[in-house]
């Protein structure tokens, strides 16, 4: 029993240190999410030149969590609050991307986990939702067709991916929920789309009408 406080001490220190680490990674995960968060606002605002800021940044602190806490301390970086900050990220970047029609950025090309970036990719689904309800405010357009058919083809994707979650990090269930969003989306869709053509008869009609009375 002489050295058991020795390895006490020993233990302390190491408790501190991983400590120590670890308020920086919960740190580096807050700043990241809000990074996400602040950039996809951007985007549904059409802020184009903050939407890209927010990105830049935001992949400087996951470079620096790659560079950092993945060797050196992998249990910090695979635990949750880490890895649900890249998801977000993930999300924010490949939501840029779909909504400005450019070509999906890879796991590899951001540094990410599969998990990450697969969940981060459903995540999207929402974002396009909502992208497409502002577009319909002011009556249909062809681009939430777009969005739409991307909306699928994702979900095309997703359901190939039958693993189990301890693989995905729960994927399956976030692909179950993305079917409803998708499902929700096209009535919403198609109600805008009958009801401008509907406006358009009775426009057309309407001159018509006018027509005759003036003839």
């Amino acid at each position: 029993m002489e050295n058991l406080e020795k390895i006490c001490e020993q233990i302390h220190e190491e408790f501190n240190a991983k400590t120590v680490e670890r308020e920086e990674a919960l740190k580096k995960a807050r700043e990241l999410i809000r990074r996400a968060s602040l950039a996809i606002r951007a985007i549904h605002r059409g802020d184009i030149q903050q939407a890209q800021e927010e990105l830049q940044f935001g992949q400087e602190i996951v470079d620096c969590i790659l560079k950092q806490l993945k060797p050196e301390h992998p249990d910090l970086y695979y635990t949750g609050y880490t890895q649900d900050a890249l998801k977000e990220f993930c999300e924010a970047k490949l939501t840029a991307a779909i909504i400005h029609d450019q070509p999906l950025p890879s796991p590899i090309e951001m540094g990410v986990e599969l998990p990450a970036w697969l969940n981060g990719l459903t995540e999207t689904l929402g974002e396009m939702r909502r992208r497409c309800l502002d577009i319909l405010r002011t009556g249909y357009t062809d681009e939430v067709e777009r969005l739409l058919f991307n909306m699928d083809e994702i979900f095309t994707q997703l359901v190939t991916m039958d693993y189990p979650d301890a693989v995905t990090d729960g994927l399956r269930r976030r692909t179950d929920l993305a079917r409803g969003i998708i499902e929700r989306t096209r009535a919403d869709i198609t109600t805008a789309y009958r009801q401008e053509m509907l406006a358009k008869k009775i426009d057309e009609f309407t001159e018509r009408l006018d027509n005759r009375v003036m003839d």
